[in-house]
């Protein structure tokens, strides 16, 4: 094996049939590392200042199932952030975890979730004594940076661990101007999503382990389990790769990256109908999130515009902004495009051009319909069906409309990012349905929610179709009771 016999089948490049084998002679063994596996992954722990480091090839997701299953025993209790990915909730399904939510704060003005604060671990480990570990995003999908320093010291001093899904920050601490890394910062368990934030093939990760609170032979056990038992070489040399570059030009590559990106939002601040969340302290060097001047268009509008007519691929649309991300990756063309087409399109608006296609529901805050996605995730304060529970029981589907009132039976959210909405066993308001309703008709990517009789046609903002009845068809899978 592998059976193309490393050779260019169809369309498979030479090159990657070359890099595609299997544990062969000479080759070594991911999940029984010899010297070559051993050396390379302790070349990760130097350059993140881990004491242990392992290759991830199906992304931060067996990372996250693997860190949480080695913290905690089968239905142990985890303090975890609710705007966590869904592989965190997976890994609580998985092994009959007692969940207590962390909220974040929330910045309203761009209907983002803020980074977790410590005071707000602190409170929950006081309330809660009985909680075996912690989960926090740092950075979360936006760019906001919590305090891990200050965290972890928190919830060290219950003599618990501290897990940081940092997938959007493998490039923290890797060269002067950016925030120092969770590893570096004292967490116990750290998944980056190499990927993402730097030059490397889709899936690839890292996991991370320091001190003494996680058994090692454990976590090294659900590695295994979590992932396969063949994996990619193809993705085991990208990432051995983009370590190699990064030890080798990280000062290059990042003082060019910080020095485009400022000079990128220094002309942007001549937009006058678009704004952008700045580059603050607590906010991630990269990642440009876009909304315009009093909330008059949509994220997902501007989303569409900037691809359909500029040809400029943003990463994410929601409701009320879209984002875009800038990594080592993009060069001096890639900023002077998008700067160019947002000063373009800023002078179109102000011009008029789209002034019978603004939102007929602002979505700000106070807004009568506010259509807000971090209104998911805010302590409501209703009970609770515990997840495994609601996730396992009899579900029936109904009406969009009916569902207020119902527990969710499935997950609900938005992708990207992954990050749910409504949780299994979550009571399901009477505002969620009427904002997931809203979300359809903007042509938001809702997964979680079926919609009836859709076309299979272009995705167009409510203000710019006639209501064709699927959004009032659509149905959610509630738990049965």
């Amino acid at each position: 094996m592998p059976g193309h016999k490393r050779k260019a089948f169809g369309e498979l490049p030479q090159p990657i049939a070359d890099l595609d084998i299997t544990e062969i002679e000479g080759f070594d063994n991911l999940h029984q590392p010899g010297p070559l596996f051993a050396e390379l992954q302790r070349e990760a722990a130097r350059l993140y200042g881990a004491e242990e480091s392992f290759y991830l090839i199906n992304g931060s997701t067996g990372g996250i199932l693997s860190a949480v299953s080695a913290a905690l025993p089968e239905g142990g209790h985890i303090l975890m952030a609710r705007n966590c990915h869904r592989s965190a909730y997976h890994a609580a399904y998985l092994r009959h975890l007692r969940i207590s939510f962390l909220y974040p704060p929330v910045l309203e003005t761009f209907d983002i979730c803020g980074a977790i604060t410590a005071e707000q671990v602190g409170e929950a480990l006081e309330r809660e004594p009985d909680i075996g570990a912690v989960l926090i995003v740092s950075p979360t999908y936006e760019g906001r940076i919590a305090d891990i320093r200050a965290i972890a010291g928190i919830v060290h001093e219950k003599g618990i661990p501290l897990i940081v899904d940092e997938a959007h920050g493998a490039h923290l601490g890797l060269a002067e101007g950016f925030a120092e890394n969770s590893c570096q910062a004292g967490a116990d368990l750290v998944i980056h999503s190499v990927h993402k934030t730097l030059p490397a093939m889709t899936q690839t990760a890292l996991l991370h382990v320091s001190g003494n609170r996680i058994d090692r032979e454990r976590l090294k056990r659900f590695l295994q389990i979590y992932q396969s038992s063949s994996p990619s070489y193809v993705l085991m040399a990208s990432i051995e790769n983009v370590i190699r570059v990064i030890n080798e030009k990280k000062d290059v590559l990042f003082g060019r990256l910080r020095a485009d990106y400022s000079e990128m939002l220094e002309r942007l601040k001549d937009c006058e109908n678009l704004r952008f969340l700045p580059l603050e302290p607590g906010q991630d060097i990269g990642k440009l999130v876009l909304a315009s001047a009093g909330n008059r268009f949509s994220g997902q509008w501007l989303y569409d515009l900037l691809r359909r007519e500029y040809r400029l691929q943003l990463e994410m649309a929601s409701a009320s902004y879209c984002l875009a991300m800038f990594t080592a990756g993009d060069g001096p063309k890639a900023y002077r495009r998008m700067t160019d087409a947002l000063l373009s399109l800023d002078r179109r608006i102000a011009a008029g051009e789209w002034k019978d296609r603004t939102r007929k529901e602002p979505a700000g805050p106070g807004s009568d319909f506010a259509t807000r996605v971090t209104d998911f995730f805010r302590d409501t304060g209703e009970k609770e069906i515990p997840l495994t529970e609601a996730w396992n029981g009899e579900k029936e589907s109904v009406p969009l409309e009916e569902a207020g009132g119902r527990y969710a039976g499935e997950f609900v959210h938005l992708y990207p990012p992954g990050i749910p909405l409504l949780v299994p066993g979550e009571r399901i308001a009477e505002r969620h349905c009427a904002q997931l309703r809203e979300y359809l008709r903007m042509g938001l990517n809702v997964q979680g929610v079926e919609k009836a009789g859709a076309s299979g046609g272009p995705i167009l903002p409510s203000w710019e179709k006639p209501e064709d009845g699927d959004v009032s068809r659509s149905t959610i899978k509630v738990w049965k009771r």
